[in-house]
């Protein structure tokens, strides 16, 4: 948990670092504030290194870390009835520890960061409209069950979406894949997101689409890409937003430009830095 930085037991003792501009998450919705404080646990958890070694002296209970980051987690899917976030066990701990490592291998980070978007993949796809069908089983009896009501189109926000898209044909067979190519204009001192390639499927109209980036920091690119998906035909509604990381910023900016979209994380960090990174 060193790397992580978790600082279990210095953040009992400190006040939430509430994100610099960031009032709340909604329109009449939830303070940061007080999404940090039914989980006071987040107080510092990601202090320096010093608080991180010391909460491993303290060896915290495991069980106790879990349930801390989950009701943290809980307060945004209170407040976002289209968010979902992976549930939060040892597994899925362990992996956000792997892949969070600065010593982890670059073999290991692909490895390890693939696991986490199969588990993101599959969710989503759950998200998808499903329609009853009746089949006959080897033994001559029905079974009840569902088929998909629509075709799905994967759509890589390049060059970071492609990492997501071996994941998504793994368990779609056959899917079709789009791309838009979206970059942060680094000169701008708001980092605003501008579009320079898009290529999509021409039937997107009747398609469930499963939009795919990694990370969600301030929204910029995700944004544009749903406004380039609707305008090129796709419903609002039959949009899913699949990331590995997501930002309160990000979410809060997304939800409230398109809140019939469907969003899918596997782990929302609290702070962004002066460049607009996701801390830790």
């Amino acid at each position: 948990l060193r790397n992580l930085r978790l600082g279990i037991g210095a953040g009992r003792r400190q006040a939430w670092r509430k994100p610099a501009g960031l009032a709340r998450l909604g329109a009449g919705g939830l303070a940061l504030g007080t999404a940090a404080a039914a989980a006071g646990w987040v107080s510092s958890a990601y202090a320096d290194e010093g608080s991180a070694a010391e909460a491993k002296e303290e060896h915290e209970h495991p069980v106790n870390i879990l349930l801390k980051y989950q009701s943290y987690h809980d307060e945004f899917e209170k407040q976002y009835a289209n968010l979902d976030i992976l549930p939060i066990n040892s597994q899925s701990l362990a992996l956000q520890t792997i892949i969070r490592d600065r010593g982890t291998s670059r073999d290991d980070f692909v490895f390890y960061s693939d696991r986490v978007i199969r588990l993101l993949i599959e969710e989503a796809l759950s998200k998808l409209p499903f329609v009853p069908q009746v089949i006959m089983t080897p033994t001559d009896a029905p079974f009840y069950g569902f088929e998909f009501r629509q075709r799905v189109v994967g759509v890589s926000i390049m060059r970071a979406g492609d990492s997501m898209v071996a994941g998504l044909r793994s368990v779609a067979k056959g899917v079709r894949i789009g791309k838009i190519l979206i970059q942060r204009d680094e000169e701008d001192p708001l980092k605003r997101a501008k579009m320079t390639y898009m290529k999509m499927p021409s039937d997107i109209d009747r398609r469930s689409v499963l939009l795919l980036d990694p990370m969600l920091a301030t929204g910029g690119s995700a944004k544009l890409a749903i406004k380039c998906l609707i305008e090129s035909g796709a419903k609002e509604e039959n949009i899913v937003f699949v990331n590995v990381v997501a930002n309160p910023e990000g979410i809060e900016e997304l939800f409230r430009c398109y809140p019939k979209i469907k969003m899918v994380t596997s782990f929302v960090d609290p702070e962004l830095n002066d460049m607009k990174y996701i801390v830790p």
